[in-house]
């Protein structure tokens, strides 16, 4: 997807090259303008007044798919690579999954909720890395990373740090080009997904497992088996 979003569809999708017609907010004011879609970041990234008014709504999805650039791409995969490993040994490959894309897409829901006129591309699997940050934290509150690769901190105060920074730039920097709504939602629908799989959750607990028809039996002194 990189290559193709870089390289080889650069130029534009001719065959999409054309230009529809969405209510936007520039500086406070709604104004009709003419938005053209024969790219592949507007056509799979989200912007908002295309998946509002007309109907993209496959973007929340395939905007994970997208990024800026090369350092785009690799601070999100080496992250993925970094924490999400460890999380994928512990639930396995299925879950995993369901919780990748459950933070992913949601992060692009709350970045429609907070601009639902914008139209300026959101690109990224930075909301889904949001979460699996948190899923980390939850599990390995007191491990410890490196802090600009300097400041030995636990991972626990580490997302509360990035937490609070996305929170405040989501809602004083609108115009920013980095996407701290997402980032938010990221974080937001993971506490929402581990909150409600906790034991005694709406969604019955982490402790059932299908194995044989049997239960896992976990024992919660263990450091992998703590929520």
């Amino acid at each position: 997807v990189y290559l193709m979003q870089h390289y080889i569809l650069a130029g534009g999708i001719g065959f999409l090259g054309r230009d529809l017609m969405v209510t936007v907010r520039e500086q406070g004011y709604l104004v009709p303008r003419l938005y053209p879609v024969g790219r592949l970041e507007t056509l799979l990234g989200i912007v908002p007044a295309l998946v509002l008014q007309k109907g993209f709504l496959w973007q929340p999805v395939t905007y994970l798919f997208l990024h800026g650039g090369f350092f785009h791409l690799f601070i999100n995969m080496f992250t993925l690579w970094m924490f999400g490993g460890e999380l994928e040994r512990l639930w396995g490959t299925r879950r995993f999954l369901q919780y990748y894309f459950f933070t992913g897409v949601g992060a692009g829901l709350l970045t429609l909720l907070f601009t639902p006129r914008g139209y300026i591309p959101t690109i990224g699997a930075s909301g889904a890395i949001y979460g699996l940050l948190l899923a980390y934290a939850r599990y390995f509150p007191e491990r410890r990373i490196l802090l600009y690769f300097l400041f030995p901190i636990p991972v626990r105060v580490f997302v509360f740090i990035i937490g609070g920074i996305a929170l405040l730039n989501s809602l004083g920097q609108p115009g920013d080009s980095i996407a701290h709504a997402a980032h938010l939602g990221g974080i937001v629908f993971g506490w929402i997904y581990l909150d409600w799989r906790r034991p005694g959750g709406p969604f019955g607990g982490w402790t059932r497992r299908r194995r044989g028809g049997g239960l896992r039996v976990i024992d919660f002194t263990r450091e992998d088996d703590r929520i």
